[in-house]
C-alpha cells in the first residue's frame, strides 16, 4: 500500500512539475510579445515628430502640385520646358508609373513554417511608409497600390486591409510586398534600423534586398473642397 501511495505521489510531482513548466513557458511568451511591442514603440518615437511634419509638408505640396498640373494642362505642352516639368509634377503626383533604383521588402506573416505573435497590421504599414518617406524615398507603393500624399491605409471589418480604398489583403494571411524608389543604401540602412529587426522578432519573415523596382500609377482621383490656385 506505500509503495502504491509512494509513486501515485510520483507521479502526481511529475505531472505538477510539468504543469509548472508550461505555464512558466507560457508566461515568457507573454513576456516576450509585451517586449516586443515596446521595443517597436520605443524604436520609431525618436523620428515620430519629425515624420508627422514631413506628412503635414507632403499634403501641402500634393495640394500645389495638383494645382500646378491643372495650370500646366490649361497651357498645354509644346513647350519643352513645360512639358518637362509636367512630367515632373507627375511622378510628385504619383498619376504617372514610374521605374528606378530602390528596394524591394517582402513581409510574410504566416504560413506553416512561422510562428508569429502579432500579425501584420495598418500601424506597421503605416510605419515603413513614414520610414521610406524620412529615408528620402521618392516613390512607394504596397501590393500594387501606389502611395501619394492622400493615400489611406486602414482596417474594414476585422481583418481586411484597404490602401487608397482598395483590399491588398487580410491580417494574418498576406505577404506584403513594399517598393520604393529612392537611395538604395540609405531606404535600406533606415528600413534595417528602425522595422526589419522587429517584425522578425514578432517571427515574420522579412526580405529586403537592393534593386531596380517598378511602381504603378496611383489609380484614384484627387479632390479639393478648401483649396484654390492664388496668383502668388
Amino acid at each position: 500500500m506505500n509503495r502504491r501511495l509512494a509513486g501515485v505521489a510520483t507521479i502526481a510531482t511529475l505531472i505538477l512539475g510539468i504543469l509548472l513548466s508550461l505555464q512558466l513557458e507560457t508566461q515568457k511568451s507573454v513576456d516576450l510579445a509585451e517586449q516586443i511591442q515596446v521595443e517597436r514603440l520605443n524604436q520609431i518615437s525618436g523620428v515620430l515628430q519629425s515624420l508627422q511634419e514631413e506628412n503635414a509638408r507632403l499634403l501641402e505640396e500634393n495640394t500645389r502640385v495638383a494645382s500646378e498640373l491643372n495650370r500646366l494642362r490649361e497651357a498645354g505642352d509644346t513647350n519643352p520646358l513645360l512639358a518637362a516639368q509636367l512630367e515632373q509634377l507627375k511622378i510628385q503626383d504619383g498619376t504617372i508609373p514610374v521605374r528606378g533604383l530602390g528596394v524591394k521588402m517582402a513581409v510574410t506573416d504566416s504560413g506553416p513554417d512561422l510562428m508569429v505573435l502579432f500579425p501584420v497590421n495598418t500601424d506597421d504599414l503605416c510605419n515603413i511608409i513614414n520610414i521610406l518617406r524620412f529615408a528620402g524615398a521618392e516613390a512607394i507603393s504596397i501590393n500594387g497600390q501606389r502611395i501619394v500624399a492622400s493615400s489611406s491605409v486602414v482596417l474594414s471589418g476585422n481583418a481586411t486591409i484597404l490602401i487608397n480604398s482598395v483590399p491588398i489583403g487580410r491580417v494574418g494571411a498576406t505577404t506584403y510586398e513594399i517598393l520604393a524608389i529612392g537611395d538604395p543604401d540609405v531606404m535600406y540602412d533606415y528600413l534595417n534600423r528602425l522595422e526589419v529587426l522587429t517584425l522578425k522578432q514578432a517571427g515574420m519573415r522579412v526580405d529586403l534586398t537592393k534593386e531596380e523596382v517598378a511602381l504603378p500609377s496611383y489609380k484614384g482621383s484627387y479632390y479639393f473642397d478648401y483649396a484654390s490656385r492664388t496668383s502668388a
